[in-house]
């Protein structure tokens, strides 16, 4: 296993995956420009066919977390801003209850890398 820390926006990828999981990031980056350097790095590290899993903010979700503006997103949001590159599959849809009783709606999707 190799622990890699980097920043998701400025990350080349030295070795190809054949899984991305996301809990919790794409959600953050609510400036456009960032969102397509996340996808372009993604892109550059899937190997073909690989699994994409990403969890966000529902789009009935919180408009911020722990402070931070967010993006949320519904199946529709998110295929737009992953592009033709990657084939959706599923999403599913998860209350999450916080230590403080609070709830937030996430949404988890599942795609595929094409080509």
């Amino acid at each position: 296993m190799v622990w890699v820390e980097a920043d998701i926006t400025d990350f080349d990828s030295f070795v190809k995956y054949d899984l991305w999981h996301d809990r919790a990031v794409f959600h953050f980056l609510t400036n456009e420009e960032d969102r397509k350097k996340y996808v372009k790095c993604m892109d550059r590290a899937l190997n073909s066919g690989g699994h994409i899993i990403i969890s966000t903010f529902a789009i009935d979700g919180p408009l911020k977390c722990s402070g931070l503006d967010v993006e949320r997103y519904s199946p529709e949001k998110i295929k737009n801003e992953l592009g033709a590159s990657f084939k959706f599959f599923k999403s599913i849809s998860e209350t999450h209850l916080t230590p403080s009783n609070n709830e937030q709606k996430f949404t988890y999707f599942y795609f595929r890398k094409i080509g």
